[in-house]
């Protein structure tokens, strides 16, 4: 896909973490970055607003934030005598929640109300977010110092959990003889609309029974351990792979599509949000279970 290859041309020696990014962009689902500073989660952030033409907006989320921070707040005008809603910068299509778990459990809240309801609450009235609604968060390493573990709620609304590592050398050579800017005129742009069909097209992507079965016995392997995947899991992982396959030119979903997505779907959901040091133990022991059992 052209738009995978120009982002992957910004963000040097990542396509696969660059695919997998857009899979969750077109499934309509949040993604979890877990990774140092310095590797590229801003840059793939901007790039992918820049490329759908989405409005984008940072946060940084520190100790102090406040819910009336993200959501905005209701401020007096003397003029009218009355109170008019002034939003914050969850009011945009990208979200980049930087740093997402050293705020406090009162602005998760805040955040989660926003992933889950596509709206935020403030002096007990609704507010619709713009749609798409899409939350690119970072999380920092749980061993550093003022981090605390996400609540598995939370963790739940993000369909993907990925890490982008360290380049390649050969990558890293050509950054520092060039540099690349995610705001750069040479990524091309889409219309916001060209997103919504895309999403329209995933949703309709075929699967067949054989492989909806596929998916089922994943999660009833999960569940025979704690935590197991929720409903929500399972409709993500499908998603997901409708993504994938969408990504791939195909009109239908294999099974291939949903090994391929697996790792970073269902990782975050059941090792808590505590990652193992090397691999992704949990979907190896599924894919490794599941054919006994079919």
């Amino acid at each position: 896909m052209p738009l995978i290859e120009a982002v992957g041309r910004v963000l040097l020696g990542k396509d696969h973490q660059v695919r997998l990014a857009f899979s969750c962009l077109l499934a309509g689902g949040h993604l979890l970055i877990e990774d140092r500073p310095g590797m590229g989660k801003s840059t793939l952030a901007e790039a992918l607003a820049r490329v759908f033409a989405l409005a984008f907006k940072r946060v940084s989320f520190t100790s102090d934030l406040l819910p009336a921070d993200l959501t905005g707040l209701n401020v007096f005008n003397p003029a009218e005598a009355s109170f008019r809603f002034q939003p914050g910068p969850l009011f945009t299509q990208v979200l980049l929640a930087d740093e997402i778990n050293r705020a406090s459990p009162r602005t998760q809240s805040a955040l989660l109300e926003a992933m889950a309801a596509g709206r935020v609450s403030v002096d007990g009235v609704s507010h619709a977010l713009p749609h798409p609604f899409f939350v690119i968060a970072t999380q920092n390493s749980l061993d550093q110092v003022g981090t605390s573990p996400l609540p598995e709620a939370q963790l739940d609304r993000f369909l993907m959990r990925l890490s982008l590592g360290f380049p390649d050398r050969d990558s890293e050579r050509t950054l520092l003889r060039a540099g690349f800017d995610p705001t750069s005129d040479s990524l091309p742009r889409l219309r916001p609309e060209a997103l919504l069909q895309l999403q329209h097209r995933c949703s309709a992507q075929h699967c067949s029974e054989l492989l909806i079965d596929y998916v089922l016995d994943l999660v009833e392997v999960s569940r025979q351990r704690h935590p197991g995947l929720s409903p929500r899991a399972s409709q993500g992982l499908l998603a997901a792979a409708r993504a994938w396959s969408l990504l791939d030119g195909r009109d239908h979903v294999v099974i291939d599509d949903v090994q391929a997505v697996l790792p970073v779907v269902v990782e975050h959901r059941l090792d808590a949000g505590c990652p193992a040091r090397h691999g992704a133990p949990h979907s190896e022991a599924l894919l490794q279970a599941v054919p006994a059992l079919r």
